[in-house]
């Protein structure tokens, strides 16, 4: 009997160390970058924890997180190992599987409650996967716990904004802000929600702190250029719409901008360069059409107007009244006014806001055709919808229904 234990001893031993040895040589063959023959080498062992960890580490290494993710796995049925549980966590992330990620940082926070480190990369999940009662209450903790960290001030405000809980969310941006003033992603935040609140002057402050940080940085150059373009300051815009015309060149938001700039200086050539250039780089753009019709309107090439408001109207999803407005107005300026009467229906079909749509409708009506209640009917509705949107334009449509009423009733005829 005792013969036999000692054959077991000596077998389990001898298969120990050539286990042992397979792992060496793994190792070693690792080290050295041949990946493909530590694999092997570790396929000659039994499945273990071991074995199976250290194929998650080779694969890991050259990026094939989910075949490290199927590794780790299996490993931790071997052995309940917090190391490779966090490694899993980690692959986990990598894979945009951070949901799978959730529970083994909560299980390994159970256990030790003071891993900063850990609860903050778990609070950041909890943001991805939108948990914001989670991660507010992560973040508070980690706030109490570190006070001058502005990380975790910054993650309470995403959380919070993740809750729709606005004041406390800009609160934390501002906790930020005093904490660390470079702080640039707080920054952002906090111009972008000024900007919200309407609060044009400490959207500036904000502006002008980011781009004293970063002066390339898009989103704080579009905030600017966009405040600058509806004060009229189309000179002082341009300079920055040039630059970032140079830094994200796939945009066409410089290019749209500098087009609309330099029409409203009246550059109308730059401002024809750049809306060909938009048009042909985002054929979405039809409002690059619109404003290459409003140019050829100016210049009088009616022709050039036309394909361009024509094809703005096929190219738009949106509102397209601007659109159909101008090829109205072309048809009216080549003497074309049943067209002309037609393209303001559908200006304002497209947008029943369009109050000088509709007075075109009218008073085009009224010129033209000697049914004079056709005009009497659009006048009628444009001063139900739009009396006092232009006092001008509403006097002259209350005596115009006034007198073609007067016609009707002479010829025996009463208008409503």
């Amino acid at each position: 009997m005792k013969k036999k234990i000692l054959v077991v001893l000596l077998f389990v031993i001898v298969k120990v160390e050539a286990q042992t040895s397979a792992f060496a040589v793994a190792d070693s063959l690792f080290e050295k970058g041949r990946y493909k023959m530590a694999l092997k080498e570790l396929d000659k062992s039994d499945a273990s924890f071991l074995s199976n960890y250290k194929k998650a580490v080779i694969y890991e290494s050259i990026d094939d997180y989910k075949k490290a993710a199927q590794f780790l796995e299996k490993a931790i049925t071997f052995k309940d190992d917090e190391n490779a549980k966090l490694r899993l966590a980690k692959n986990y992330r990598s894979l945009k599987l951070s949901k799978k990620a959730i529970p083994i940082y909560e299980e390994v926070l159970a256990k030790d409650s003071l891993n900063l480190v850990l609860k903050y990369q778990l609070g950041k999940l909890y943001i991805i996967n939108r948990k914001p009662k989670e991660a507010i209450k992560t973040f508070k903790y980690l706030v109490e716990n570190d006070a001058e960290n502005a990380n975790y001030s910054y993650h309470l405000g995403l959380s919070y904004a993740l809750n729709g809980q606005r004041d406390p969310m800009m609160n934390s941006y501002l906790d930020t802000h005093e904490k660390d003033a470079t702080h640039l992603n707080a920054i952002v935040r906090l111009a972008n929600s000024y900007k919200k609140l309407k609060d044009k002057d400490s959207t500036q402050i904000f502006v002008d702190k980011g781009l004293a940080l970063d002066k390339n940085h898009v989103d704080l150059n579009k905030l600017k250029i966009n405040r600058l373009y509806l004060d009229k300051k189309y000179a002082e815009a341009i300079p920055l719409l040039l630059n970032l015309d140079t830094i994200d060149k796939k945009d066409t938001y410089s290019a749209a901008m500098l087009g609309r700039s330099f029409f409203n200086m009246d550059s109308l050539e730059r401002a024809k360069k750049y809306f060909k250039k938009v048009s042909i780089k985002d054929r979405e753009d039809f409002k690059a059409l619109t404003y290459l019709g409003h140019i050829s309107m100016i210049e009088k090439d009616y022709r050039g107007a036309m394909f361009n408001y024509m094809m703005a109207t096929y190219v738009g999803k949106e509102k397209r009244d601007e659109e159909y407005f101008g090829l109205g107005t072309m048809y009216f300026e080549t003497n074309k006014i049943p067209e002309a009467i037609n393209a303001f229906k559908e200006a304002y079909a497209e947008n029943r806001k369009n109050y000088k749509a509709l007075y075109q409708i009218a008073k085009l009506s009224d010129d033209y055709y000697k049914d004079k209640k056709i005009a009497y009917k659009e006048y009628k509705k444009y001063i139900e919808n739009f009396y006092s949107r232009d006092e001008v334009i509403s006097v002259f449509v209350e005596r115009r229904i006034k007198e073609i009423k007067k016609e009707y009733f002479l010829e025996g005829e009463l208008l409503d």
